[in-house]
C-alpha cells in the first residue's frame, strides 16, 4: 500500500477505506501499485475528490457503493450531492456575515479614531 501511495500520490488511509469497504476487484488487494487497474483509480481519484469537498468517510463510502450499484441510484446520488452543496453555500454564508460584522467593527474603531 505504501507504494500505491507513494505512486498515485493517494493518502494512505483512502486506500485502506478502499479495501475495507471492497469497492475493487482482484486489483490492490496485495497492496502493489502495479496492481490498481485504471478503474480502481477512478474510484480511489473520486473518494479523494468527494473527500477533499467535505464529505465525512460514511457519506463517502455510501456514494461509492451506490455508484457501484449503477444509474439506477443517479438520483440519491445527486441528492448527496445537492446537500452537500448546500451545506457549503451555508457555511459560505455564514463566514459572509462574519466577515461583515468584522468590517463593522473596524469601521466603527477607525471612525474613533483608533488604528
Amino acid at each position: 500500500m505504501d507504494e500505491a501511495s507513494e505512486r498515485y500520490n493517494i493518502p494512505m488511509d483512502v486506500l485502506k477505506e478502499y479495501e475495507a469497504w471492497n469497492l475493487g476487484g482482484s486489483a490492490g488487494k496485495d497492496g502493489q501499485a502495479d496492481r490498481f487497474d485504471d478503474s480502481d483509480l477512478e474510484k480511489l481519484s473520486l473518494i479523494v475528490t468527494l473527500r477533499d469537498t467535505g464529505f465525512a468517510a460514511e457519506e463517502i463510502r455510501t456514494y461509492m457503493h451506490l455508484l457501484r450499484e449503477g444509474s439506477c441510484t443517479e438520483r440519491e446520488r445527486m441528492h448527496m450531492l445537492d446537500k452537500k452543496r448546500k451545506d457549503a453555500l451555508n457555511e459560505i454564508h455564514a463566514r459572509e456575515k462574519q466577515m461583515e460584522t468584522l468590517d463593522y467593527l473596524r469601521y466603527e474603531m477607525k471612525k474613533k479614531g483608533l488604528k
